[in-house]
This record gives C-alpha cells, structure tokens and sequence, in this order.
C-alpha cells in the first residue's frame, strides 16, 4: 500500500476479459460520466495529502491545515513511470488497498485497447500512470467494486482534480505560467498534482511567470480559494524583503483560511512588529499561545513585545516559558531594562527627578523603546524639572494609550496600575498648563481604574482644588473684585504651590492693587517654573514700567517684540519704555515719535541728527524717475506702520546730492540701517524679504 501524498503504482494487468464491458466506447463513456461531477469536488486540497482531494479509502486519515511559523513548506509529489503489464503477467490481489483517491480493481481491457494506451504513455511528458477501475467480472477474479466515493470510470487521472478541471502539478511544476490543458480535451497532459479553477497552478494562487504569488492576480471567487502553504510561503517572501505591508496582507488571508493555525497567527504578528503596530502583535502572539501553548516562537515574540513596552515582569514570564534555554541575547536586554526601570522607581521615591528622568531614558534606550509608561514617567520628571512645554510634547507625541497598548489591568509600575500612572501624569502636565477641565478629567479616569491607590486619590483631590480655586478667583476677578480674587488664586497655591497660571493670575490682582513689588514677584516664580510664560513676562514688564524700573521694563519689552513681532501694543509699550529710559539718563527726546510715515531728510545736520537716535534707523535712498523705486515705495510704507519702533527716513538723491555723495551712493534704490548713530547694514536693490528680514533683525 502507498502512503498518503506519494504516487503509487499502476495496477497489473491480468489479461484480456472479452466478456466485460470494458471496451473503448465504455472507457470513453465513463470518462464523459466523470466529467459531470466536477462540482462535486472541494475547493482547496487537503493540506495532508496534496496527491488527491478525492475522499479516501475508510481507513485513511484527513490531514489538518497548518502552516509553519518561518515559511511555509509544500509537500511534493514524485511520479512513478507509466507501465501496462503484458496479457498473462498475473492478476493482482482484489483485496489490495490503496492511497486516496484511487480505484481498486482489476482491469481487462482489450488487445486495442492495451497498444493504445502504450501509445499515449510515450506522447505525455512528466504524466502519472493511468488507472483502472474494474468492471464486472475479470479475467481471473470475479467482479470487484471501487472503495472510491468518485463516480465509476474506466479511466481516471491520478491528482487532484478541481472543478474547472484544468490540471497542476504540486511542487512539480516548474515556476512559469502552467498549462491550461483542460480534463478530457485530448491533449494528454495529465499530470500527478493539483487539478483546479480558474487555470490556476496547485499552490492555490496565480503563478506570474517571475514565480511570485500577486494578490493582484487573484480576483474574484479564486482569491478566497487559496493554499494557505502558498500564500504564507509568498507572505514570508516580502517580509525576508522587509516589505512588512505585503507581508501582512497575505499572512491575513492565511489566517482568514486557517483561524486555528497558532503558526499563521505567529507570522501576523511578526509582520505587525515590522509595522511598528506592537499592541495588535501582542494579541496576535498571545492568540497564537492559546491555540498552541507550547508555541516557542510565539512566547519568544511575546517576551521581545513586552520588553519592547516596559513590561518586565510579562516579558521575563514567556522568555521562560517554553522550558527551553532562553535566548542569551533577548534575556541580557531584559536585565538591563529591570535593572534602570529599579532604579528609575528609587529615585522617583525619593523626588530625585534628574536620576529619575536619567534611569527613564536609560531604560527606553536599553530595549524597551516602545513603552507608554516609561514615557510618562520622562514627561513627570520634566514637568517637577520646570520643562513643562517639553514634558507637554512627550505626552503628544507617544500614541494614544489606551488604544494603542493591551496592558493587562494588572500591570502595575511605581506602585500605582499602568493605566492610572499614566492619566495621573496626563492630569499634572494639563494642570501645570492651565487646562483645568481636561486635568480634573483624566484625574477622575486614574481614580475609577485604581480607586484605592493613596497618590491617586491625593492627585485628584488637589486637582479638584485647584481648579476651583481657579475658577472662583477669574469669576471674582472680572466682577473687579481683585482682593477676594488674589485670596481666592492664593487658596489655589496652597494645594500647588508651583502651578504658574494662579501666580501670573495673583500677579495680576496685585497689579490692580498697585502691589507692583509682590506682582513681580508672583511673576519671577512663575516664569522660573515656566521660562515661556509669555503673559508671566509681559505683566512683569509691565509692573517694571509702573516701578519706573526702565531698564528691566526695556528688556521685558525687547525679548517680547521677538516673541510678537506683529504686536503693535508691545512695539508702542518698548518705544515708550525706551523714550523714558533716554529721558532718565538726561537724553533729547523730544523729536522721538512713535509710527507715523516715512520721514524725508533734504539737509546734512537734519540726516546726522535723524540717524544718532536711539533705536533702529532705516534710510530709503530713491529717485521718483526709477522703476524699481516707484515698485518698492508702498513695502517701505508698509513696513514702517509694521515696525513703529524703527524710525524710517527717506532721501531723493536727486534733491539732496550731498547727502548721496557724503554716504557714497551711487545706485538705488539703496538702504541703510542705522543702529544709535553707527551704521551696521546696507542694501543695494535687496528684495522684500531680505528688507523685512534686516528691519525686524535690527529694530528690535
């Protein structure tokens, strides 16, 4: 008896029977007959057997589908050579048994009939034996019956046949475009393997003449008819590329046919890591571990995957797992990342952030590169290190947490369940920034998943306080209550005594009151919590004015005029803070303007007097005849209602050749720059934005 996948032998002729109805006409009659059950037959081979889809003998198993986790590996099928024993040779066994799909029997066919069939054995190339099924009586044996389920006939191929009846050969079959010769159209070319629909080969999927596997070619209902062999082999083909989005594409149509299969869930999540997708990996892996629990690559993917997020205790859980050795490489990564997040945790204890916010990205850059709570323990150090801006843009950037990452409600880090450190953190950093509402609601979401975690509900509670302190001090501040609002932003601090918008909102009750002092002393503290606490600054530059503190006031105002260049209230505020400082030192001020238009200048003394001013000086030298002047005139007019700090001067070197020949003009249009009597830039021709760009540079 031949086992299950190989071809077997050809049974022997026992001689001529010309008492059966075995002659030609019935061969080919029972051939036709065959035809008509072509939808009859499954739609995919058996995975177990890849010879014959035919049900098998009783006693013969059916294989499973499966898929190997690496790559996917197709049973091949070896011919044995086509022979027609000679009249007399013997007869075989009746009771033989034989592998799927044949027929038992004996078989008498006629003179004609055997010199035929030698014939057609010499015409095919690379064909299987034909076969036999016997009729009534024998010529020695008596009648035998087939033990087949296919329909009685005198010649049928051995392979697998499919409903459009074309013909593939498994593995055999050289990688081009195959034939699509066609059961019983008389050309002979039937071969041991895959018989299916749609001219396909029997991998189960289009086969391009490069021998890849196209999702593009399979159309239709063919393309949920593949062998899940082929398609995961081609899926294993782009992802050894590292064309991870192919990959995935046919290692889900792998899973789509074979669900059960722990191998085709394992390569899904292989091709997930690549994508970077680690939270979908983590349920395919651990999907893949319950459909096959002593699965060591899906444990070893799962123990890399929750290294990957932090989750040490998970990790070291599967790396061990399997029983076997751990590999060395995954398992040194592992003790370093325990070894900085040990530290990590010690150092938050006992408020060392500079370690905490170190050992934090030690661990991260140790291995575990994708994990959300080592993120927000990084924006927790950087907010208690005054970075609130940077500890803000760590949070946005890492991806949205509870979506993204299938923690266990279990995992725990700093003592407090993984979900809930991280809204905590979320909750600060929103405090810190003034989003009160959003603060007291990702605070509420810590509290109802750990509701009996000490800090959480410490957390939440000063929150609550905050923000409604907050909101009770800006209801009395608008009302122009601004005693009871500067106590009520100073109840607030006592809850969090760093929270810089309830300083800058005290400082700003203060300022009404006319404690200028206290008020810049609110803001200091807030800006050194928040070094870019733009309104911090410009309450402080204005406490500096109300002071007569010129100098402090000027520099509050200048840094501002970078910040806001287009804000005309800070140009006016700075050009008076300037004109007071010049005043204060004994200087002329009086021909000093803020804004206005485009002053001429016809005479020397008037040009050295205009250019010696405090500030920045732009003088537009022109002529009314030049094109390019004419073009250029209204940017100047522009810019000067743009810059009103800068004093803008113009001189027509047609009317004043003095002045053009003592500053050595010889082309416009031209300008200078002019900064406290020293000149410090000139442009000949320049374009607008290379104007604009001088002009802001040096007028502020």
């Amino acid at each position: 008896m031949s086992r299950a996948g190989e071809m077997g032998r050809p049974y022997q002729k026992t001689g001529l029977d010309s008492g059966t109805p075995g002659g030609v006409e019935a061969v080919a009659d029972r051939f036709k007959a065959a035809l008509t059950f072509e939808e009859n037959k499954p739609d995919f081979p058996d995975l177990g057997s890849p010879v014959s889809p035919l049900r098998p003998h009783a006693s013969t198993q059916t294989s499973s589908c499966s898929t190997s986790s690496g790559s996917a590996t197709s049973k091949s099928v070896s011919a044995t050579d086509a022979a027609v024993r000679k009249p007399g040779a013997g007869a075989p066994d009746s009771g033989r048994r034989c592998h799927s799909g044949e027929l038992v029997g004996e078989i008498s066919p006629t003179a004609a009939e055997v010199r035929d069939l030698k014939a057609a054995a010499h015409r095919r190339s690379g064909s299987g034996p034909l076969i036999f099924s016997g009729g009534n009586g024998g010529g020695g044996g008596g009648s035998s019956s087939s033990t087949a389920s296919s329909p009685v006939a005198n010649a049928l191929p051995a392979g697998n046949i499919f409903p459009s009846g074309k013909i593939g050969k498994t593995a055999m079959m050289p990688r081009t475009t195959p034939r699509s010769d066609v059961l019983g159209s008389g050309t002979g070319n039937y071969g041991h393997g895959s018989i299916i629909r749609g001219g396909m080969s029997g991998g189960g999927a289009a086969v391009s003449s490069g021998g890849d596997v196209g999702m593009g070619n399979l159309t239709g209902a063919s393309a949920g008819r593949l062998d899940p062999q082929e398609v995961t082999r081609t899926g294993n083909m782009h992802y050894k590329k590292g064309q991870y989005g192919e990959a995935l594409a046919f290692y889900d149509k792998a899973v789509a046919m074979c669900p059960e299969s722990a191998a085709c869930r394992s390569n899904r999540a292989a091709a997930l890591m690549g994508l970077n997708r680690l939270g979908e990996a983590v349920k395919e892996c651990e999907e893949a571990v319950r459909l096959d629990p002593t699965s060591g690559r899906a444990h070893h993917r799962l123990a890399c995957l929750n290294r990957r997020l932090g989750l040490v205790g998970d990790a070291r859980k599967h790396l061990f797992l399997t029983g076997q050795t751990p590999d060395s490489v995954e398992l040194q990564k592992l003790q370093a990342v325990e070894r900085h997040l040990a530290k990590c945790g010690d150092a938050r204890k006992i408020g060392d952030w500079k370690s905490t916010l170190r050992e934090a990205d030690a661990a991260i850059a140790a291995g575990a590169d994708s994990s959300p709570l080592l993120v927000a323990s990084r924006a927790e150090s950087l907010l208690h290190l005054c970075h609130l801006d940077e500890a803000d843009s760590v949070l946005t950037r890492s991806p949205k947490f509870e979506d993204s990452f299938p923690f266990s409600t279990a995992t725990k880090i700093f003592g407090m369940l993984s979900f809930s450190y991280f809204y905590i953190v979320r909750a600060q950093v929103d405090m810190a920034l003034g989003r009160f509402e959003n603060a007291v609601t990702a605070a509420e979401k810590a509290k109802q998943i750990d509701t009996r975690n000490i800090e959480v509900a410490m957390v939440l509670s000063n929150i609550r306080s905050v923000a409604s302190a907050r909101a009770q001090g800006n209801e009395l501040f608008k009302s122009g209550n601004f005693a009871e609002a500067c106590t009520a932003y100073g109840e607030g601090l006592k809850h969090d005594p760093s929270n810089p918008v309830l300083l800058c909102n005290r400082a700003a009750c203060r300022s009404k009151l006319g404690q200028w002092v206290k008020s810049v002393e609110d803001c200091n503290e807030a800006l050194r919590i928040q070094p870019s606490y733009t309104k911090a600054l410009l309450r402080r530059a204005d406490s500096y004015a109300k002071l007569e503190r010129w100098a402090e006031s000027v520099r509050d105002y200048e840094v501002l005029r970078k910040e806001l260049p287009g804000d005309n209230e800070v140009a006016e505020a700075l050009f008076h803070a300037q004109v007071a400082l010049k005043a204060s030192r004994g200087e002329e001020v009086s021909n000093l303007k803020f804004g206005g238009e485009v002053e001429e200048v016809t005479g020397a003394e008037q040009f050295r007097a205009a250019v010696s001013l405090s500030g920045a000086s732009v003088v537009y030298f022109m002529t009314s005849l030049n094109k390019q002047c004419t073009q250029i005139a209204p940017f100047v007019d522009a810019l000067c209602t743009r810059y009103p700090s800068a004093n803008f001067l113009k001189v027509d070197v047609d009317q004043s050749p003095v002045i053009a020949k003592a500053e050595n003009v010889r082309i416009v249009p031209t300008f200078k720059i002019y900064k406290n009597g020293i000149r410090v830039k000139e442009m000949i021709c320049p374009s607008q934005q290379v104007l604009e760009y001088s002009v802001r540079h040096y007028s502020l």
